[in-house]
């Protein structure tokens, strides 16, 4: 269902809200309790379209999720090998983080199976998995050489390997260690930058051996995981929306609590203070294995600076929100090395240049990033389209609330797979 949502711009956001749980966290916690032995309750899961979908696809392998009272889960594992052969094809929606991870696990089992998606999701490149899963013994089949899904995945004996990744990918290596965990001796993959490390703190939590070494992680074979007590923090994705729009909007001063800010993930906080903004981490404090904190945020005068490196990777989904923070920056904001970007749900860089330019921004695409020149306001009005992605539809409304004129941003149904009642949330702290 396509909707619409018009943004007028108006007073600053003022107050004291909670973002939904944590996406990745939340993906996680499916996949391992399901593979424990016993019951895991997780409190706090995002019940977005993305995690449904991952959900839905361990129901349909026989592991049994009771959904209780205030967003509680309790998932009743069968160990590493309690999985059974689905009898339909997994539909993995719109969610990568489904379908990438989930290539690794099923490569592993001993029946087939079949992962899809939605249109968005089906033209999302699959190779970066599936070619370092052939590489242990994997027998996976996609349109395009396995370059696209639908992917097929007859489950075989693996061989551990060491991988050298070319790209900063918590996917792929997410993939690869969900893989090692059947794997006959250890698995280690190799960064050219570290990327989110969810995967392997959760995999600990849950009693798997799991070592950094220099440059990447190692995992070895066949633990024993034991259900566990799991608290999702809120998204620091998410959080990144209401960060920026508060920092943007004169006169505003709000407080986030329960935020996660692992460190693997908090470069969107290095770089909006770099940039100048007004953000104080309070009440720090570490639950199931991961760094949380409450988030305080002023308006604030921020300035242009040169992103890239390896700030990129613990930044890459929010990026969107970033260049919307550097469309009001002083001066000039330059992003590079992030051409991951257009291989996310779309093209996120040609999606921010087209919808920031279309309001008056000052902005041009670079082959791995974009330039951003700040101005005081948007002059532009009317209609802008997010393209099917959430973090394109959030990122544009934060964007509105500095335009001169109303914006209606076009396709606004697809937040409901990050951030159900986003557009509730941010009515609300705009009074």
């Amino acid at each position: 269902m396509i909707e619409r949502q018009e943004i007028v711009s108006g007073q600053g956001l003022r107050g004291e809200i909670r973002v939904p749980g944590d996406k990745s966290i939340s993906h996680r916690s499916i996949m391992l309790g399901s593979l424990a032995d016993g019951t895991t309750r997780v409190e706090g899961f995002l019940a977005g379209e993305d995690n449904m979908a991952t959900l839905q696809a361990f129901e349909t392998m026989g592991i049994k999720i009771c959904r209780c009272r205030d967003g509680i889960l309790e998932i009743h594992g069968k160990g590493l090998d309690g999985l059974t052969e689905p009898e339909d094809v997994i539909d993995c929606g719109n969610s990568g983080t489904t379908m990438r991870l989930m290539t690794g696990l099923l490569a592993a089992q001993r029946f087939f199976s079949v992962l899809t998606g939605d249109r968005y999701l089906r033209r999302r490149p699959m190779k970066r998995v599936v070619e370092p899963l052939s590489g242990m013994g994997a027998r996976i089949w996609g349109r395009e050489q396995g370059e696209k899904a639908p992917l097929a995945i007859q489950g075989t004996h693996l061989q551990g390997t060491t991988y050298r990744s070319s790209v900063a990918s918590a996917q792929v290596k997410s993939a690869l260690l969900l893989a090692g965990l059947y794997a006959e001796g250890p698995t280690t993959v190799y960064e050219p930058h570290l990327s989110r490390d969810h995967s392997e703190r959760m995999l600990s939590f849950f009693g798997a051996h799991v070592a950094p070494i220099d440059g990447g992680v190692r995992i070895e074979p066949r633990p024993h995981l034991e259900g566990r007590e799991v608290f999702v923090p809120g998204d620091i994705s998410s959080a990144a929306f209401f960060l920026v729009a508060a920092l943007v909007t004169p006169s505003s001063e709000l407080l986030i609590r329960n935020v996660g800010v692992n460190p693997t993930r908090s470069g969107i906080i290095d770089i909006l203070q770099k940039m100048g903004g007004d953000l104080e981490l309070t009440s720090p404090r570490t639950l199931s294995g991961e760094p949380v904190a409450d988030i305080l945020v002023r308006s604030s005068r921020l300035k242009g600076i040169e992103i890239g490196g390896e700030l990129v990777p613990r930044a890459i989904d929010e990026f969107p929100v970033i260049a919307v923070a550097a469309a009001f920056a002083e001066g000039v904001t330059t992003i590079r090395d992030a051409r991951e970007l257009r291989v996310k749900e779309t093209d996120r860089i040609a999606a921010m240049v087209k919808g920031l330019g279309s309001l008056g921004a000052c902005i041009e695409a670079l082959e791995d990033g974009m330039r951003i020149e700040g101005r005081e306001a948007l002059d532009g009005g009317g209609e802008v389209d997010s393209c099917g992605d959430h973090r394109i539809a959030m990122s544009l409304a934060v964007a509105a609330l500095r335009s001169r004129s109303p914006v209606t941003i076009c396709d606004t149904a697809c937040t409901a797979t990050s951030f159900p009642g986003f557009w509730q949330l941010l009515e609300q702290v705009r009074g």
